[in-house]
């Protein structure tokens, strides 16, 4: 596999090696070992999997306390998948990247605890996959604004498909700063 830099320096592209043939293909989707090797050394507590259709956008999510870590790929279709930066302290703190994910490409992100997480469906659906570094904690489940003019992501569509939770999700600039992780260099 190779793993790749993101203008974030803690979040990375990861391309697995893809054995293919007319039958097919195969690639190791998790291998702790190979990961490890690779600095990406984490433990998975938890999987999910989550089915969209075009225009819906689910985010920015994250969790404080107890963060999540993600590592996050699409198993049907094609998504751009976004990485923000809430670590308060962090010197990219408000920070944002972005990478398009697909079947076809086969990519992976890697979402560090400590960063928001969200993503717009750009094919007709997709099925998207998560593994999580802890498990989910209804009490500690947040999310900012996909269109928080401080982060000016560039989405690439304007009216996505919202749930209620993500239609009234707060600014960046408004979340108390106990309620965001806290950067540790």
């Amino acid at each position: 596999m190779r793993v790749i830099d993101t203008s974030l320096p803690e979040v990375k592209l990861i391309e697995p090696k893809v054995f293919g043939d007319p039958r097919g293909f195969f690639f190791e989707g998790w291998n702790a070992d190979r990961y490890a090797e690779a600095g990406l050394d984490f433990r998975v507590a938890q999987s999910n999997l989550s089915r969209s259709a075009r225009g819906v956008l689910r985010g920015l999510h994250y969790q404080w306390p107890r963060p999540q870590g993600k590592l996050v790929s699409v198993l049907e279709g094609e998504v751009y998948d976004v990485a923000v930066d809430i670590r308060h302290g962090s010197p990219n703190f408000g920070r944002w990247t972005a990478a398009v994910l697909s079947a076809e490409n086969h990519r992976q992100l890697w979402v560090p605890e400590g960063f928001a997480h969200g993503f717009v469906v750009t094919s007709e659906s997709a099925l998207f996959h998560y593994l999580c570094t802890e498990t989910y904690q209804p009490a500690g489940d947040a999310n900012l604004r996909w269109d928080d003019p401080a982060l000016a992501i560039d989405w690439p569509i304007s009216d996505p498909a919202l749930s209620g939770k993500d239609a009234i999700a707060p600014l960046l600039a408004e979340i108390a700063l106990e309620r965001l992780p806290v950067y540790a260099p």
